[in-house]
């Protein structure tokens, strides 16, 4: 193992080692200060070099040279991958495709999945914010904690998505669990046998599942995504075979319930830091998440492969080397963002680069933001005296930053009785 030689090691050592615990914003700051990306010592960590300003980060995540690891970088590096069910199902989606297999793949989903589909699935985010926030005012009464995260923050973006794809109600628990369980073999840290054979049983009963779901859709379809997908692969305008379906629904699930869990957790204690939130959020809801997005955001780093020799930036890297690009850093840049550490509703021509670019664009980025934007005022709207309990619980991952546990009290005052005298 090599030493650390360089303040880029040591920052990105620092990180990468951290975990959800870590502030990062304070190494980012410093990494700031050596420009905009750098190499790395070899041998130190599995990255040749990492890309964390602004300019940098979206210009990787756009240039073609620089691809996902797909099943042709992961053949050299691991020949037995496919006795891993989680790394067949995740090499089957576009998230893990490259070039012609990405775009045959992309183009179905960005057939069905529209933005008039993001607009119609409107109503049913009002309707399941009513929903919870009825059950988290019965749950708070008499100033008793409620966990927002839990209660809220899990639960919207599950139930949405799984009426996007057409998910009964019932199953969302059970299928948020499995989801949890290949989101923590894919934070770098823990990748152990025992994480790795969790991921694996998970796998098996995702794609089991959706095999199943994808058969009665083709039987009897109904208004949900996953007909439209099977309707357009049937017709014979799209190519993709039923195991790429399911890669790229667990991956659409993951992109429309991951982040987007954490876009609500990390936007509460916003909210609640300071006394006009509240009256920003519901005066420019758009611009109140876009901020949240690039303050605090969700998702902070994302892996790109060299496709060749090439130099980036007047750095050289050799073909299959890896790049870290640290979209949180990306976002606190002072080179793109004026006082990056000031959270600014307000700020100016504000393009966080939270859902990536470029080819691999996040496809649930605009449900992500519409729920945001339409949920968070009201809840809000109807808790005035909603404030921040007991300690909140950081998750134990880096790559999705965000709160495990978010203790929050809805009612203002108790009184004799043991009730609440406002719920809000």
């Amino acid at each position: 193992m090599s030493e650390i030689t360089t303040e880029a090691d040591r920052i990105v050592g620092a990180l990468a080692a951290g975990g959800g615990g870590l502030d990062p914003y304070p190494l980012y700051a410093q990494l700031h200060e050596l420009g905009e990306a750098s190499l790395l010592t070899p041998g130190l960590l599995p990255y040749s070099a990492a890309a964390f300003g602004y300019r940098a980060v979206d210009q990787i995540m756009r240039d073609a040279t620089f691809e996902v690891h797909d099943a042709l970088r992961l053949e050299p590096m691991s020949p037995t991958w496919r006795e891993h069910p989680v790394l067949v199902t995740l090499m089957n989606s576009m998230m893990f495709s490259n070039g012609v297999r990405h775009g045959r793949m992309r183009a179905l989903f960005r057939k069905v999945f529209t933005p008039r589909r993001v607009q119609e699935m409107e109503p049913d985010v009002i309707a399941i914010a009513a929903e919870l926030l009825d059950r988290i005012e019965l749950l708070g009464a008499g100033g008793t904690e409620v966990d927002y995260m839990a209660e809220f923050a899990y639960l919207l973006p599950a139930r949405v998505v799984g009426r996007l794809l057409g998910l009964p109600d019932s199953d969302i628990s059970w299928f948020r669990a499995q989801v949890d369980v290949i989101n923590d073999w894919l934070d770098f840290r823990r990748k152990g046998p025992e994480v790795l054979a969790a991921a694996d049983r998970a796998a098996t009963d995702i794609t089991a599942y959706y095999l199943e779901l994808i058969a009665q859709r083709r039987a009897k379809p109904e208004h949900d995504l996953i007909s439209d997908l099977t309707k357009a692969v049937d017709g014979g305008t799209h190519e993709v075979t039923d195991l790429e379906l399911v890669g790229n629904l667990l991956v659409l699930f993951n992109a429309s319930f991951s982040t987007t869990i954490h876009l609500f957790g990390n936007a509460l204690p916003l909210l609640l830091s300071g006394s006009e939130g509240r009256s920003q959020l519901i005066a420019e809801p758009a611009a109140y998440v876009e901020e949240v997005l690039r303050y605090d955001t969700p998702a902070h780093v994302f892996i790109r492969v060299a496709g060749k020799d090439t130099e980036f930036l007047g750095l050289p890297l050799q073909e299959g080397q890896l790049v870290a690009v640290l979209t949180g850093a990306a976002n606190r840049d002072p080179q793109r963002f004026a006082v990056p550490d000031l959270f600014d509703p307000a700020r100016r021509d504000n393009q966080p680069i939270s859902f990536g670019a470029g080819a691999h664009y996040c496809l649930g980025a605009a449900l992500a933001r519409t729920e945001a934007q339409l949920a968070l005022p009201m809840v809000v709207d109807r808790f005035p005296a909603l404030a921040l309990g007991s300690d909140p619980v950081r998750t134990d991952q880096f790559i999705l930053r965000g709160y495990k546990s978010l203790p929050v009290t809805v009612s203002s005052l108790v009184t004799a009785g043991g009730t609440s005298d406002a719920s809000g």
